[in-house]
């Protein structure tokens, strides 16, 4: 007879739509009207080093106000798509440049 597994319950706030994903990451261009270039750095494993790379990943994001500057240090967070590379929209300036 199989043993069932324990399905352990995460309690989260959870928006209406989904999860939120956020990721933080430096605002790298401003040229364009309402977008900015936030480069973004995370950690992968090689698979059979075990070594940890950086790699980097750069996502095109809303900046309705024109908030965010060259430099700053930014939170984005997921949504619809607004164009053909833009699906991802400014939370919080986190950090801003000198």
């Amino acid at each position: 007879m199989a043993k069932k597994k324990e399905v352990s319950k995460v309690v989260a706030e959870v928006e209406p739509r989904g999860r939120k994903i956020e990721v933080v990451g430096e605002v790298v261009s401003t040229k364009m009207a309402k977008t900015i270039s936030v480069l973004v750095f995370r950690m992968v494993r090689h698979k059979k080093y075990g070594k940890f790379l950086k790699k980097t990943s750069v996502f095109k994001a809303h900046d309705e106000k024109g908030v965010a500057k060259l430099g700053d240090k930014v939170k984005i967070h997921e949504t619809r798509p607004m164009s053909k590379t833009k699906r991802w929209a400014l939370s919080e300036v986190l950090d801003t440049s000198k």
